[in-house]
């Protein structure tokens, strides 16, 4: 199992510094999980609220690119429905090139309702929405032409192409159990957020097997999860930190988190998600033998979600240098 960083970018009126601090000190993110041996940082795409001030995930992307030679960069996710396919694919084709081919693209079809509302979406159009703009944008990438502007316009093909060839590994986003044989269907690789989702680690391992049991044959479709962790001989701070982000997150109308809640209350407070397994905080070796049970449920790449409910700079990076050497010294995880 790989062990990377993903970042939702949440930010907070009370907390140090501003949103355009919080950017800046992502890209400082990079720096450290690079250092620490970590295999990829991915960042959330968010639109008008402090719960994520990325609106732009591959501009944050190109970035971090800038600032590291070796760590994959994913966009989890780039939200299909809020932009034109062939803007994306210019975009993210640069981000390839400029990266040197290390791009991993997320995408969904977005899930909060406010977000939804400000692009004039209707929830039951974003997977007609999601399907026509991920058949084109991966068209584009591939070097094919498309009609960027729509039936009447002349065909074009992008003048920057990525370098991973034909195109970047593409993981879908998934919230609904249903929609994972969609996904396997596809040849993609799937994102899970387990806390937000599933009742356990369990709930979560049958998922991946439902998923894989859909790829079509000779498919080799991943699995990455993301997940709160802190690695610290403290964790008052992370706790503290983590009841915040959660109660963020339920405020700001998270709709699988909400559905959670209203099929059991219990597992959706930050003591019932960390009970389940599905937050990690704790002592490095207490952490790494939980972190195991993911690669046992069938995760690929586990995604440490660290600088969550502005948990301080020092303490997330001390964290993350901390989760590197454990898991180095442990020789990580394999199925």
């Amino acid at each position: 199992m790989r062990l990377g960083l993903f970042t939702v970018a949440d930010a907070y009126a009370d907390a140090p510094g501003s949103p355009e601090d919080r950017l800046d000190g992502i890209v400082r993110l990079a720096e450290t999980a690079e250092t620490a041996g970590l295999h990829s940082l991915w960042v959330a795409e968010h639109h008008f609220h402090d719960d994520g001030v990325c609106p732009s995930p591959a501009v944050l992307l190109a970035a971090c690119a800038a600032r590291t030679r070796r760590l994959r960069l994913g966009s989890l996710v780039s939200v299909l429905p809020f932009h034109p396919p062939v803007d994306l694919a210019e975009q993210y084709a640069m981000v390839d090139r400029l990266s040197g081919g290390r791009l991993n693209l997320g995408v969904g079809s977005g899930y909060l309702a406010g977000e939804l509302a400000a692009f004039g979406i209707d929830p039951a159009d974003r997977r007609a929405r999601f399907d026509a703009a991920y058949d084109r944008l991966l068209a584009a990438l591939r070097g094919e032409p498309i009609q960027a502007g729509g039936p009447q316009t002349p065909p074009v093909r992008l003048n920057v192409r990525p370098v991973q060839r034909p195109h970047p590994p593409v993981w879908i986003a998934v919230q609904r159990r249903e929609a994972l044989p969609f996904v396997a269907r596809r040849g993609a690789s799937v994102a899970l957020i387990p806390y937000a989702t599933v009742a356990g680690l369990d709930e979560l391992a049958s998922e991946i097997a439902e998923y894989r049991a859909a790829l079509p044959p000779g498919t080799a479709g991943e699995v990455a999860a993301a997940v709160h962790v802190y690695v610290g001989e403290e964790t008052a701070p992370a706790r503290t930190a983590f009841r915040r982000y959660v109660e963020s997150r339920i405020a700001s109308g998270s709709t699988h988190l909400v559905a959670k809640g209203e099929r059991d209350p219990g597992h959706v407070t930050p003591e019932g998600i960390e009970r389940s397994g599905l937050a990690v905080l704790g002592r490095a070796p207490e952490v790494v033998p939980r972190l195991e049970a993911f690669a046992r449920a069938g995760v690929d790449e586990l995604l440490a979600i660290v600088d969550f409910g502005a948990l301080g700079p020092e303490l997330v990076r001390s964290s993350v240098r901390a989760l590197g050497q454990a898991w180095r010294d442990h020789g990580g995880a394999a199925r």
